[in-house]
């Protein structure tokens, strides 16, 4: 896969890096993306490979953010996804969740939880994003309720009062649209991506699956061209 140099940016993404001359590897996904959970073990790796070289940091790109439809009526399309998901990447997918008609298919819920943690724990984020994805893929736990997270988090320093506050605001609502912004303005519409900033230059190296020692090699064209 080539190195495509990003040249689209929002405004904000720009203001919220700049001055910053440190690589950083910026990875765009979203919690209830299949392919993003498919990927989360390489991703370990990548990050556990590039720590300490450069910094890592997420943003909600917001797949299905708002979407009215229930577990069933998306049914037939997502078994055959997560079946590819799972061939690809090993991951198990509990598929009894998709009976369930209690369950809207909304992706904002759990990406704008991801957020809250980001501000309360932000070391915590990734691993979050990945508990997220376990609850859902594997539990089927309800992602837009927000006793799921307050499970999640409950051997965690955090207070689950000032969690559920932040959860219900409308405030913490804003902030998951910005990350949502955030993506659609660096031209990432398909997830997961990832974009190296390396001397204040965008670099398109991840989107969609792929192994690790795949993704450092194009971290690493970016690096040592």
């Amino acid at each position: 896969m080539k190195n495509y140099l990003l040249v689209v940016f929002v405004y904000l993404f720009q203001i919220s890096l700049m001055g910053q001359e440190n690589t950083e590897l910026i990875y765009v996904g979203d919690p209830m993306c299949s392919w993003c959970y498919g990927i989360s073990e390489e991703l370990n790796k990548v990050v556990e490979q590039t720590k300490g070289e450069m910094e890592f940091q997420m943003v909600m790109g917001g797949l299905r953010p708002f979407n009215t439809q229930t577990m069933p009526e998306l049914k037939d399309f997502l078994t055959e996804h997560w079946k590819h998901v799972s061939e690809a990447s090993g991951q198990k997918f509990n598929y009894e969740i998709l009976d369930n008609s209690d369950i809207v298919y909304d992706t904002e819920p759990p990406s704008r939880a991801v957020v809250i943690i980001r501000e309360l724990l932000p070391e915590k984020e990734f691993e979050f994003f990945q508990k997220v994805q376990i609850a859902f893929y594997q539990d089927n736990v309800n992602t837009n309720e927000v006793e799921t997270y307050l499970d999640l988090i409950k051997d965690w320093n955090i207070d689950s009062e000032v969690f559920e506050k932040k959860f219900n605001s409308e405030e913490a609502k804003m902030k998951v649209k910005s990350d949502f912004s955030m993506a659609s303005g660096m031209g990432v519409n398909s997830f997961p991506s990832l974009v190296l900033k390396h001397k204040d230059q965008y670099y398109l190296v991840l989107n969609g699956f792929a192994k690790s020692e795949d993704i450092m090699k194009e971290i690493n064209n970016v690096l040592e061209p």
